[in-house]
């Protein structure tokens, strides 16, 4: 798949959704040298809302809506994913459902 002018539309609203769910200001905790991810829970804010974000744009990207190339470009997935995996995997245990953020997990992995 190609990058297209309608995948730079949907990013341009991607964006705009990641900035008004506070994204922006989610990062900086999730990369901070004071968070761990191995106690970080999936109801902390800045982790609950890298989780959901991440599992759109990989939903969208398995859905063929979003090209991958592009969205591995813009967003340091494998990074991300690194950082609020532990939390999914304790989240996927404590509810019983392995397939909890199964799409931004498989579009990490994909990532260089």
């Amino acid at each position: 798949m190609v990058a297209t002018y309608d995948d730079a539309k949907l990013v341009v609203e991607l964006v705009r959704w990641g900035t008004e769910m506070g994204l922006d200001e989610a990062m900086p905790a999730l990369f901070a040298d004071s968070f761990d991810p191995n106690t970080a829970s999936g109801d902390d804010p800045p982790v609950r809302k890298m989780l959901g974000f991440g599992e759109v744009i990989g939903t969208l990207v398995k859905q063929g809506v979003l090209d991958r190339g592009l969205a591995l470009d813009l967003w340091w997935v494998k990074g991300s994913w690194a950082r609020v995996q532990p939390a999914a995997e304790r989240q996927r245990s404590r509810l019983h459902e392995p397939r909890l953020y199964e799409n931004f997990e498989a579009l990490a992995a994909t990532a260089n």
